[in-house]
């Protein structure tokens, strides 16, 4: 009996048809995602090589500033597209922008409008508040699409 739930509770994901389904035995809650920015056909894997075509592109790196651990850290590298649109930015999208203590990565929580246009609200993976000011569109210079560790 131990060995069977032993063996039970290592499942981590099943294989089914080249999909892969995450299994959660602990009730873990489901949380905002990013968007799906990259489609699948964008997607080509080869043995030497994998390329991503996408238009647009730019190179992100980090800084140590545990924000976003563990998803992002300092020797971490992402691929950052800017959107289009104030509305193609979805919570739970990680996006890059303009502060004036510089530029910073964080996820959004939130997105609304008001008398000034499309804001959304951030926070840090690892931060136990939410950054203290609306992140406008304008001020969004990209939103990671990538992550490659």
């Amino acid at each position: 009996m131990g060995l069977s739930v032993l063996i039970l509770l290592s499942i981590i994901v099943l294989s089914f048809s080249d999909k892969q389904l995450p299994i959660n035995f602990l009730g873990g809650t489901e949380r905002s995602s990013p968007g799906n920015w990259i489609k699948e056909e964008q997607i080509k894997v080869f043995k030497d090589q994998v390329i991503l075509d996408i238009p647009g592109a730019t190179w992100a790196k980090f800084t140590n500033t545990n924000s976003m651990d563990p998803f992002i850290d300092e020797t971490s590298n992402a691929i950052e597209i800017r959107p289009v649109n104030p509305d193609s930015i979805q919570v739970g999208d990680v996006i890059s922008y303009k502060t004036g203590y510089g530029i910073l990565i964080h996820r959004v929580i939130e997105k609304g409008e008001d008398q000034d246009g499309f804001y959304y609200l951030v926070k840090g993976d690892n931060n136990t508040i939410r950054d203290p000011f609306q992140v406008r569109f304008e001020e969004v210079k990209g939103v990671v699409v990538a992550v490659v560790y």
